[in-house]
C-alpha cells in the first residue's frame, strides 16, 4: 500500500479526488458501500483514509479516540490543527471540524507497524457491512433503507498495552445495537493481537439512518447490489 497514491496534499492542505478515495475503499479496505462510489450523488471521503492518513503523519500512540463530525467531500482542502499535546482536529477551510483526535500513552513512528497495523484495521473495517451488520439487522428485525443505504462511521478508539508489536491482526469480540425509532447505532468492539498474544482492545461505532422493519426481499436486493459493486470492481 502506498498511501500517498489515496491523496494529494500541497500549501492548501490535504484533498481527496473521487477516484482516490473510491480506490482506497475498495482496493485496500475491501469496502463496497455506495457511498464511496465515484458516481454517487451523496458521496463522502471514507473515514478509514482519514485514519490511515493520521497514523502515516502522526504516528500510532497507545491509546487513540477518532471522532468524525461530518461526511468530508472530494475536493476539499483540510488542514491539521494541534490542539493539545494530546488534541489535533482536521478541519476544512471554513474552520469546520471534520475529525478529532485524542491521543495518549507512547508513540511509534515505525513506518513498518504503522502501515501493518493500518492495513489490518481497515481490512478488518471494511468487511463490516456483510460479516456484521447484515447479521444484525436480521437478528433485530430492522434493517436500513434498501434504495438509500446510509451507514455514518461515527467514532474508532484503540487501547494497546504496549507497541512493540510483530503480525498485528484484529478480531471481534462483541457487538452492541442500540435501535430508536428510524435511527440507531452499532458498537463493534475487537482484540488487538501481536501474533497470537492479545495486546490491546478497541471499538468502532456506526450510526445507521432510515431503520425500518426488517423485510428479506428487500434485504437479499441490498445484498445482491453490494456483492454486484465487489463483482464489477474485480471485473
Amino acid at each position: 500500500m502506498v498511501l500517498t497514491d489515496y491523496y494529494t496534499e500541497d500549501e492548501a492542505g490535504l484533498r481527496f479526488t473521487r477516484q482516490q478515495a473510491s480506490l482506497f475503499a475498495k482496493e485496500i479496505a475491501g469496502d463496497f458501500n455506495p457511498l464511496h462510489n465515484q458516481d454517487a450523488k451523496l458521496f463522502c471521503v471514507p473515514g478509514d483514509l482519514l485514519f490511515a492518513v493520521t497514523l502515516a503523519k502522526y504516528g500510532l500512540s497507545q491509546k487513540m479516540c477518532f471522532t468524525f463530525s461530518g461526511m468530508v467531500g472530494d475536493g476539499t482542502p483540510l488542514q491539521y490543527q494541534e490542539q493539545t499535546e494530546h488534541e489535533l482536529r482536521l478541519v476544512d477551510g471554513q474552520e469546520k471540524n471534520c475529525l478529532q483526535i485524542e491521543r495518549h500513552g507512547q508513540i511509534s513512528h515505525d513506518s513498518t507497524l504503522i502501515k501493518d497495523f493500518t492495513r489490518r484495521y481497515v481490512e478488518f473495517s471494511g468487511k463490516n457491512f456483510l460479516q456484521v451488520l447484515v447479521p444484525l439487522m436480521s437478528q433485530e428485525g430492522v434493517m436500513i433503507n434498501p434504495d438509500r443505504p446510509l451507514v455514518i462511521y461515527q467514532q474508532m478508539s484503540i487501547d494497546l498495552q504496549r507497541l512493540d508489536i510483530e503480525h498485528p491482526s484484529l478480531e471481534l469480540t462483541d457487538t452492541i445495537t442500540n435501535i430508536e425509532g428510524k435511527k440507531g447505532d452499532v458498537r463493534m468492539r475487537f482484540c488487538l493481537k501481536s501474533g497470537s498474544q492479545v495486546v490491546g482492545e478497541g471499538e468502532k461505532r456506526m450510526a445507521l439512518r432510515g431503520i425500518r422493519e426488517f423485510d428479506q426481499a428487500d434485504m437479499n436486493r441490498m445484498v445482491e447490489s453490494y456483492i454486484g459493486y465487489q463483482r464489477a470492481h474485480s471485473a
